[in-house]
């Protein structure tokens, strides 16, 4: 019997199986052509199939509305010795069951390259399948280290094997800015090149001495999010605000709490204590960079990030105590709360759902919906003051944590172990939520912060196959974690056949 992961809601398989060879093809209903193409992108290369449509297809593909009640990615799987029957009610289910029959199949199939003498054969199965949670995600931080748009889709063509629905792009950050604005070209000129990087902890003292830099152009952002739409991936980007906006000084002082002081994009890691001002040429900068975002990324959730925001320059500005007494507010410390609420609002206005971190369970505006990292009783906090709660706890979702404390691991951010049961067992839901809360989170999300990560190798290693544990819990709410180790021992022979260079 076939192991699949995500495991799915339902799937009862029986005897026989269906061949898919070079007499094989699609028979198509109104409106699946995206999934088709994909469908063709995806097993071609390996089998060399041209899938090729028409009316008398054994392969189909079908919109059906009558699983409305499987939601926007659920989908139904028949597969019998003559025929296969793919149908969900949303084209993006119809993307989430052919990741399904990827995996059904021989893993050679999921290899870039042809593979001759491999018979193509789906066992004959009926599977019903949606998610228990719609938001499954992964956070790739390439502000810290500059990953090229290349190797951003082959990141999204792994998370839609392990149907991750949300890529969170992490665009910009103390230490480099890499999404351009027209109207503020020194933002990737100057803000997207550090001058060295720091080696080892925050507070190490010693650095490589090695320029760092890149960002990406309008046209690969904009192809890369119709890439991963093409995929059922949506891209969430985040720019940092209004702490974490060091690379950003770097760029236009006059930003700042001290606009004749010169700054470098930060070679540091850690907390920098330099932070947005709040004047309106500030608000009036954040505006055009959001409007921006927005035109590139139509994901109806925009990160600002929000958390770890000092507020020292505040409390020592003039301008910002007076910001704060105008507002009404106790003191600057409050200006980060009223600094959200404006772009928030910004957001809303547009359309737009505004996210940000959760740093200690301070209150956020109620617009926003929060991820919580810092402690999972954070979540029920935020769900009970009526957030839209992402679940993403720093102790069973950082990727950067080692996967184990042998001494071979390679580098990681110091002090916890996250291993592959730990991120397993965790669920979104608080244990104590009641069914008003628990309807509030959203789901779960990996991240990946890349301090100590450089290459595409490194990503890899440490996402996999933790991520496939953080997408089955997701996805099923599957808690066995026996089971999931059993199917997890197959499963790594498809990352194989990708050149996933995971962890054993």
């Amino acid at each position: 019997m076939p192991t699949l992961v995500p495991r799915p809601t339902e799937a009862a398989f029986r005897a026989g199986h269906f061949t898919l060879d070079r007499s094989t093809t699609l028979r198509l209903g109104a409106g699946t052509e995206p999934a088709a193409e994909l469908l063709r992108d995806l097993l071609t290369p390996a089998t060399g199939l041209s899938l090729r449509p028409s009316p008398d297809g054994q392969f189909t593909l079908a919109l059906d509305p009558g699983l409305g009640d499987l939601g926007e990615e659920g989908y139904v799987l028949a597969v019998d010795p003559h025929a296969v029957l793919l149908r969900a009610a949303h084209p993006t289910g119809l993307l989430r069951g052919i990741q399904t029959i990827r995996q059904l199949l021989p893993p050679q199939a999921l290899s870039a390259i042809p593979q001759r003498g491999t018979r193509w054969l789906l066992p004959c199965a009926d599977i019903t399948d949606s998610p228990r949670h719609p938001w499954r995600g992964a956070m790739l931080d390439v502000a810290r280290h500059f990953q090229p748009v290349s190797y951003l889709r082959r990141y999204v063509d792994l998370l839609a094997l392990h149907k991750i629905s949300v890529f969170h792009l992490h665009l910009t950050d103390d230490q480099g800015w890499r999404m351009p604005i027209a109207a503020f070209p020194k933002l990737t000129e100057i803000g997207g090149n550090r001058a060295e990087s720091q080696k080892g902890p925050a507070g190490s003292g010693t650095y490589d001495g090695n320029p760092h830099g890149g960002a990406y152009t309008r046209a690969e952002l904009a192809d890369l999010v119709r890439y991963a739409a093409a995929r059922g991936v949506t891209v969430m980007p985040e720019i940092e605000m209004p702490g974490h906006v060091r690379a950003a000084l770097a760029a236009y002082p006059q930003l700042g709490n001290h606009p004749e002081r010169t700054l470098d994009v930060w070679t540091r890691w850690g907390v920098c204590d330099t932070v947005l001002g709040v004047h309106d040429e500030v608000l009036d900068f954040c505006r055009t960079v959001l409007d921006e975002v927005m035109d590139v990324f139509p994901s109806p959730y925009i990160h600002v990030g929000g958390e770890e925001c000092p507020t020292a320059e505040w409390t020592h500005s003039a301008a910002a105590r007076e910001r704060a007494a105008a507002a009404g507010l106790p003191g600057p410390s409050a200006l980060h709360g009223w600094f959200l609420g404006q772009v928030g609002d910004f957001l809303v206005r547009h359309g737009r759902r505004p996210v940000g971190w959760a740093e200690t369970g301070a209150e956020l505006p109620l617009d926003f919906t929060v991820m919580t990292w810092r402690d999972s009783s954070h979540t029920l906090t935020a769900a009970r003051r009526g957030h839209p709660v992402v679940s993403a706890n720093h102790r069973a979702t950082y990727l950067d944590y080692a996967q184990s404390d042998d001494p071979h691991e390679p580098p990681a951010q110091p002090g916890a172990v996250v291993d592959l049961r730990a991120v397993h067992g965790h669920d979104p839901v608080p244990e104590d939520a009641d069914a008003d809360m628990a309807g509030r989170v959203l789901g779960t999300q990996a991240q990946l912060w890349t301090e100590f990560v450089t290459t595409p190798a490194h990503i890899e290693y440490l996402t996999y196959p933790r991520l496939c544990a953080l997408a089955d819990r997701g996805w099923s709410g599957a808690t066995d974690w026996a089971a999931f180790r059993s199917r997890l021992g197959e499963h790594t022979a498809r990352l194989d056949a990708l050149g996933v260079q995971h962890r054993p």
